[in-house]
């Protein structure tokens, strides 16, 4: 076995298409497993990854991985359109206001206890205030995945995409002022702060005229098609573009995304083929996606008690934010029973949103110019994310799909 293992390695590991098969067989095969004994098959997906990767036979480039993150963007670029499609006006109109007095019920909630939390526990105030804006993040991947696979529709999945879309433009926000508040206690700077703030919105705002431009090319050069394969053609070409262009602009393509979604589903019923012709490409794209996730996890962080420690503080504490967030919120809004018991549920996964927050954090100039005992709680402070990733990852989707199956309605 150990000598089949180094024949792989030495001669096929480095090809990129040998590794995107290798994750697209492993990620089925686990993904069948994990269907059998009733958990989501994102969770077989995701340890298919950490099966390959580098904490287990180490099958995978690191290399190819970072080519292969292509993937990773095209398969986020379809989950936001199809949020986005959850976003029809008359949605809006029913659902709108409590929509955001969820959403942000629930972040300032997870902020504060994970924030205040960790400072209790005795880290420093710069860092548990980052990692308090970063529990905030919630993953729509695992919730859009489980939401398809169960053909689930609904007041529960309309209040579940609602909150999952505006939590990613929130969580921003929150992000910003959090980083501003920190970098101003690291420099000693108060400058940085309404600067940091303002570049936030800023950057929703770039985000989302984008997102109008591309929903409109997408519905004008298709509304007079009817050859599904050129609409196919027209709209990937245009999706494409959209994310390239957010992300060489270091603006957010889920946003940009979401956008080309709300637009299409609202300037005409008829797009709505547009998403459904979407859906055949997105099974192979979700499989290889969860497993990159997969091989991304790292078990070493598991050796460091005080990581350990923080870890689960953060993650029990985070759960804690979201689900009562969401519940003591719902009451006064008359919400069904139903809905306020289960909704937070759903909202517990995390993955590309904070581990993209972590890289900002680690690539800025602040921090890299900071003392090294700064840059060591950084490292600290990474370490929590990466273990809240993991558990969130391989948990989150179980308990997203318990509570979608509670609020179950076929499409």
């Amino acid at each position: 076995m150990i000598k089949i293992l180094e024949i792989i390695k030495f001669y096929f590991s480095h090809h990129i298409i040998f590794s995107a098969g290798l994750l697209l067989v492993f990620g089925y095969i686990f993904g069948q497993l994990s269907e059998k004994i009733k958990l989501p098959a994102i969770t077989g997906y995701i340890f298919a990854g950490i099966l390959v990767g580098g904490s287990g036979l180490k099958l995978i480039h690191h290399e190819n991985l970072e080519i292969l993150n292509i993937l990773s963007e095209v398969t986020l670029s379809f989950i936001a359109v199809i949020i986005g499609g959850e976003f029809s006006f008359y949605k809006l109109r029913a659902y709108g206001k409590k929509i955001i007095i969820l959403t942000f019920a629930q972040m300032f909630l997870t902020f504060f206890l994970v924030s205040f939390g960790l400072i209790f526990i005795g880290l420093s105030s710069y860092v548990a205030f980052l990692l308090g804006a970063i529990a905030a993040a919630t993953a729509p991947a695992a919730t859009v995945v489980i939401v398809e696979k169960l053909k689930a529709k609904g007041e529960f999945v309309d209040y579940l995409y609602g909150i999952v879309a505006l939590d990613d433009a929130g969580t921003v926000i929150l992000f910003s002022v959090a980083f501003a508040i920190s970098t101003s206690l690291i420099s000693g700077s108060n400058t940085s702060f309404l600067n940091s703030t303002f570049h936030a919105f800023l950057d929703i705002l770039f985000s989302f005229i984008i997102g109008v431009f591309g929903g409109i090319a997408i519905h004008f050069s298709t509304a007079k098609k009817r050859n599904m394969n050129e609409i196919k053609i027209i709209t990937l070409g245009i999706l494409f573009i959209t994310t390239s262009i957010s992300i060489s602009l270091e603006l957010s393509p889920l946003i940009a995304n979401m956008t080309v979604g709300m637009l299409l589903v609202n300037l005409s019923k008829k797009n709505v083929r547009i998403l459904f012709a979407l859906q055949p490409l997105t099974a192979p794209l979700y499989a290889i996606f969860f497993a990159i996730a997969g091989t991304e996890l790292s078990l070493e962080i598991f050796k460091d008690k005080s990581v350990i420690l923080a870890g689960f503080l953060f993650i029990i504490l985070r759960a804690i934010g979201k689900y009562f967030g969401i519940y003591l919120s719902s009451i006064p809004l008359k919400i069904p029973p139903k809905v306020q018991k289960y909704l937070g549920l759903g909202l517990l996964p995390q993955a590309g949103v904070a581990i993209g927050l972590v890289l900002f954090v680690q690539a800025s100039p602040v921090i890299k110019n900071a003392s090294e005992a700064i840059q060591k709680e950084i490292t600290v402070m990474i370490n929590i994310v990466l273990m809240s990733v993991f558990f969130n990852e391989l948990i989150g989707p179980v308990l997203s799909k318990i509570a979608i199956l509670k609020n179950l309605k076929r499409r």
